[in-house]
């Protein structure tokens, strides 16, 4: 049983696992969103964090204890513990943030200034009213409208998403421009455009696509795997990923990278992926 996809903390599991196993209770669980800039995910109470969720994503809270809530991302399923201060239940987003970073302001004046709860690419919010070029999202909180598009609106170009972090620091577990690792950018990336994508670069070694050999040319939104690292092909010779080596998001050739990697405890590539991709 993979503790990051089975929503059961020993005590408490969603209704789907009814009858797969033993539980003192089955919950549906309570819809929340988060409501930091950025919340830490963890594997358990005070342990080492997996992943992040960031202001306004869905979180579905089984079980609360103390000041923790157990439950999973609404997203990709991922499981865990995060701290239930940083989660408010809300109402369904409308817009999400497609720039690197964004703010936002007590006045929709941009010469107002911008207050320290910074937006990152990929955060959701809900847009009350527009006024000039700024999106009400709260009282006397205003964001350029510019740096919003709406939910259902995705984006068409994973490599360009990927690129927009170009710098960003590397961070374990990361997902933001605050901070983000390999498999974060590449779900950060997929996410935008609206397809389903894993956490972790494990998971994402399973999701559906075709598995290309050595000598097939690399196109731009390819993945490349290594024992616990991804990378996006951005073209049949160029690649991008977050990576401890620079500790930063970079896009490099890929020859000297698979020859620098390879000398390392990470190894060699293991699979060459082409997700499958939404069609219509």
């Amino acid at each position: 049983m993979d503790l990051r996809t089975t929503p059961f903390n020993g005590r408490v599991a969603h209704v789907s696992l009814k009858g797969q196993i033993e539980a003192d209770r089955f919950v549906e669980g309570e819809l929340m969103r988060v409501v930091y800039s950025i919340a830490d995910f963890f594997r358990a109470p005070h342990g080492a964090r997996d992943r992040q969720l960031l202001s306004g994503q869905a979180f579905r809270v089984l079980d609360i204890q103390d000041e923790w809530a157990f439950g999973f991302s609404e997203y990709d399923g991922y499981c865990g513990w995060i701290l239930y201060q940083a989660l408010l239940a809300t109402e369904h987003t409308t817009h999400r943030v497609w720039t690197r970073e964004s703010f936002w302001r007590a006045e929709p004046e941009l010469k107002y200034d911008a207050l320290d709860s910074p937006k990152y690419l990929g955060s959701e919010v809900r847009v009350f009213q527009t006024t000039g070029d700024w999106s009400c999202i709260g009282p006397d909180q205003y964001m350029p409208s510019v740096h919003l598009k709406r939910i259902e609106d995705f984006e068409t170009d994973t490599v360009a998403v990927a690129r927009r972090l170009l710098g960003a620091p590397y961070v374990w577990g990361g997902n933001s421009a605050r901070g983000i690792d390999c498999s974060g950018l590449v779900q950060a990336a997929f996410r935008a455009c609206g397809i389903s994508c894993p956490g972790d670069s494990d998971l994402q070694m399973n999701m559906a696509g075709i598995a290309l050999d050595a000598g097939d040319p690399l196109q731009p939104g390819d993945l490349l795997f290594w024992k616990g690292h991804v990378a996006m092909a951005t073209g049949p010779d160029a690649m991008i990923h977050a990576n401890a080596h620079h500790m930063a998001v970079v896009e490099e050739a890929i020859e000297p990278a698979l020859a620098r990697i390879s000398a390392t405890d990470t190894g060699p590539i293991t699979l060459r992926l082409r997700p499958s991709l939404p069609t219509g």
